[in-house]
């Protein structure tokens, strides 16, 4: 199987290779593709080197799989020229996921939406991906009323500035150019993407409506804060969630535990429960202090976390593409 990796040298590229020599998906040929600065460089998998391509020249490779993490722009422009190709195209950017043609998919959730005609699919928001790990089975039991999140999120999802940008600051060097507009050392950042007209950033906003199309239910209110924090891998989460229907505790923990890909870290008498630094390198979503909002009937307050760079980008790509080959849809 041809596989293109478009943004190979990136923070989410690079970790995208890593993952799919990890999870032992059939490459047959590897196609490494980055910006034009980058051609004829070089790229490590499986022990071995492979150049650099240009866009152009991947196109004509015809590859089956083309996994983007390259940019809304790059995504906007290529993707769809990869799909003319016959290249079934795995899109990491925020360009196609509210597309209404186009499926927004965690494999877990809703990998049954996915069908041979689908060429370009889109992975969903890093933060999207770990709420909706969680907010899916409980939706299907207690049905979701109302969503609200605040999320932690790792400087990694702005990329390699921003951690250059933390660990400069920690060494006590100010004269590094900033990506945020304060230092991110020793404080926390209410703003993570732009602002929009109506005050929430992007991200924010990403995180209100994606949920909706992955569960396939718009019938729940979801609002959001969305932090940058000072931390080097792994997004956390605040969420209080509503539901029409009764829950009980321990019942909410066995349907979480039983879900694929989720991992309940609950003992709070001894200290356990979910912190990025546990969760970086690792695939599935962390959840604990999972308990009941004593202000309020029918609601429930819990802490998800995970890493960002793998089950929120990297790792969500390739375990949609382990998908469309196990069902035959490339």
């Amino acid at each position: 199987m041809k596989v293109a990796v478009v943004g190979s040298t990136g923070m989410v590229g690079q970790v995208m290779l890593k993952v799919l020599e990890e999870r032992n998906f059939p490459v047959t040929e590897l196609i490494p593709v980055a910006s034009e600065k980058s051609i004829g460089k070089k790229v490590k998998y499986k022990q071995e080197e492979f150049t650099i391509v240009s866009m152009k020249d991947a196109i004509a490779a015809k590859p089956d799989i083309a996994i983007f993490s390259a940019g809304g722009g790059t995504s906007l422009e290529f993707a769809p020229l990869f799909a003319e190709a016959g290249t079934t195209v795995i899109d990491n950017s925020s360009a196609w996921r509210m597309d209404p043609d186009k499926k927004l998919v965690v494999p877990e959730i809703n990998a049954d939406v996915l069908t041979k005609e689908d060429k370009i699919i889109a992975n969903p928001n890093c933060s999207t991906i770990q709420l909706v790990m969680v907010l899916g089975p409980l939706n299907k039991k207690y049905d979701l009323k109302r969503v609200i999140v605040s999320t932690y999120q790792s400087v990694t999802g702005t990329g390699k500035a921003a951690v250059d940008q933390l660990n400069a600051e920690i060494g006590g060097d100010d004269s590094i150019t900033k990506v945020y507009p304060y230092q991110i050392f020793k404080n926390a950042l209410p703003h993570c993407d732009v602002f929009a007209d109506d005050d929430y950033t992007k991200e924010e906003i990403k995180l209100m409506k994606e949920p909706k199309k992955i569960l396939g239910d718009d019938t729940f209110n979801l609002t959001a804060t969305a932090v940058r924090v000072p931390v080097q891998g792994g997004h956390s989460e605040s969420v209080n969630i509503e539901f029409e229907n009764e829950f009980d505790l321990d019942e909410v923990r066995k349907i979480l535990s039983e879900t694929p890909g989720v991992i309940v870290v609950d003992d709070v008498k001894n200290n356990q429960y979910p912190m990025p630094l546990y969760s970086e390198g690792k695939d599935e979503v962390f959840v604990g202090r999972i308990r009941r909002d004593l202000s309020q009937p029918k609601t429930l307050n819990l802490w998800i976390v995970a890493d960002n760079l793998r089950k929120g980008a990297a790792t969500n790509a390739v375990q949609i593409a382990e998908y469309l080959v196990a069902n035959n849809l490339v």
